[in-house]
């Protein structure tokens, strides 16, 4: 059976080659990893314009858009909250553009972490610009604090996940208003969202953590990535 063609969004950042800096496309390993093993194969998308969005589209059977910086608060229409890190206007521009495409085509999309953003943004949500400002703690920008996150059973991401995941996932950013056609199918314990769906769609699914990152034996990240590949085929 082919391997299907899945699109992994990447940073478009300054990179050191012995003593040269230039400017290069990245993207973690583990993404490509976890679509490999599931069958797919990865396709990094580099995001410097627009213009082969259509191209993209036409040609990939499934997105990915992957962690990183947060999403600028111009996107959803709210002031940049000045602790937040600089935001990435061009790959913000990109992603939401490619989001939006994938979802008209229904192709199986993909958010993790930054990438449930861009897909709540490119559908009409919003976002909690500084979250440890609401919540008056840092419980959820904690590093290496996992937290058990509940799922609904009756969603694709329970299908593929269980019941709940314990992961260690920081953010400082939130869905606050879900966009056109999203349901929220996974919380933490203080009921913030850590799951999205798209409904009416072949494979539309966000989530806050790094399924990524626990592709060993028995770990969750493979149902997800699994569900993933399947749709797109």
């Amino acid at each position: 059976m082919s391997r299907p063609l899945i699109g992994v969004t990447a940073y478009f950042e300054a990179a050191r080659w012995d003593d040269y800096v230039r400017e290069a496309v990245l993207s973690p390993p583990s993404y490509a990893r976890a679509i490999e093993r599931a069958g797919g194969a990865p396709v990094v998308l580099p995001p410097i314009n627009s213009h082969a969005i259509a191209a993209y589209v036409s040609g990939l059977r499934g997105v990915v858009l992957t962690g990183g910086t947060e999403v600028g608060a111009a996107a959803y229409g709210d002031e940049q909250d000045p602790r937040a890190p600089e935001p990435q206007p061009h790959r913000d521009r990109f992603e939401l553009a490619l989001a939006r495409a994938a979802v008209q085509a229904d192709i199986p999309v993909l958010g993790i972490a930054r990438g449930m953003h861009v897909l709540n943004v490119a559908q009409g949500g919003s976002l909690i610009p500084w979250l440890p400002e609401m919540l008056e703690s840092e419980r959820h920008n904690e590093p290496g604090a996992p937290h058990r996150i509940q799922v609904s059973v009756s969603s694709k991401l329970g299908k593929a996940v269980g019941d709940h995941v314990e992961a260690v996932a920081p953010h400082t950013q939130s869905v606050r208003r879900l966009g056109t056609g999203l349901l929220a199918v996974a919380w933490a314990d203080d009921q913030i969202v850590e799951g999205i769906e798209l409904q009416g769609h072949r494979f539309g699914v966000g989530v806050q953590w790094h399924p990524e990152r626990e592709m060993g034996d028995g770990g969750k990240g493979n149902g997800l990535f699994d569900a993933l590949v399947e749709a797109a085929r």
